[in-house]
């Protein structure tokens, strides 16, 4: 799960963190709440997902309780690895 989340943060920190005025980023942090992705920002974090760690991110899926803080994120990873 470490693994996993380091490579989430690296993700984040080249792609975002920039957009969010250089925040250190917790694996707690909203996304959301701290401004660091928009719509296009989370398909971008979709693909990645998909293409990382090869699972497919469906619709009904795409919710905060997912895909809004790092630890949302690894967790979802490791349930869609374990289907």
């Amino acid at each position: 799960m470490e693994d996993i989340k380091a490579a989430l943060r690296q993700f984040m920190e080249q792609n975002f963190v920039l957009g969010a005025g250089g925040l250190a980023l917790r694996d707690t942090d909203s996304f959301l709440d701290h401004h660091m992705l928009d719509s296009t920002g989370f398909l971008e974090l979709v693909a990645y997902l998909e293409e990382a760690f090869g699972i497919k991110v469906e619709d009904h899926e795409m919710v905060p309780e997912n895909l809004d803080s790092i630890a949302n994120v690894a967790d979802y990873i490791g349930r869609k690895r374990a289907d």
